[in-house]
């Protein structure tokens, strides 16, 4: 069976998606940046997989627990849908910095199970975020890789901005951007 290979838009969620709120530890807290809805639901009706990718440290760390992390997925994907869009699905990783874990980005564990999960063609995929392991994590998946000048990118070094296919104000302009590719 020859299945028909799907592009992604891979993100980052905190400081791209929402607010960063410094190892988030509660779902009322989640605050989806304005002209986000919008820009999800164009890549909807496009077609798109829309995945989303976390590093949650705050697990390994003992601040939350992995039963925190899915009742705040499960309110942003709440959310989204209330606002009619979808993501299909957001994989994260629990692992602190130096634990020398594959899922960690920029190394490509949530990458590969998406890959997997929905038979993504990386080449024709992209992945946005705010900071530099998200830039590098599209480079070493062989996607494209936006840099949003949200959260962190905000104050990206000038070396994290070369290294972006694309640098967007925002994950709506990212959108933009993707869509014209």
């Amino acid at each position: 069976m020859n299945r028909k290979k799907n592009r992604a838009f891979v993100m980052d969620r905190d400081g791209t998606l929402i607010r960063d709120a410094d190892y988030l530890d509660n779902p009322s807290k989640i605050h989806i940046y304005n002209g986000v809805l919008p820009a999800l639901r164009r890549l909807n009706t496009q077609g798109w997989k829309i995945i989303v990718g976390t590093n949650q440290s705050g697990i390994g760390r003992g601040y939350f627990s992995h039963a925190t992390v899915r009742k705040i997925h499960d309110r942003l994907l709440a959310l989204c849908r209330k606002g009619g869009a979808r993501i299909d699905k957001i994989y994260y990783c629990p692992h602190r910095p130096g634990q020398n874990c594959a899922c960690r980005k920029p190394k490509l564990g949530m990458i590969r199970a998406a890959k997997r999960d929905f038979n993504l063609d990386l080449k024709r995929s992209i992945v946005v975020g705010d900071k530099k392991c998200d830039v590098d994590w599209g480079r070493a998946a062989g996607t494209k890789s936006v840099l949003v000048r949200t959260g962190n990118g905000r104050k990206a070094s000038p070396s994290t901005v070369k290294r972006a296919d694309h640098v967007a104000l925002t994950l709506a302009h990212a959108v933009r951007w993707a869509l014209e590719q």
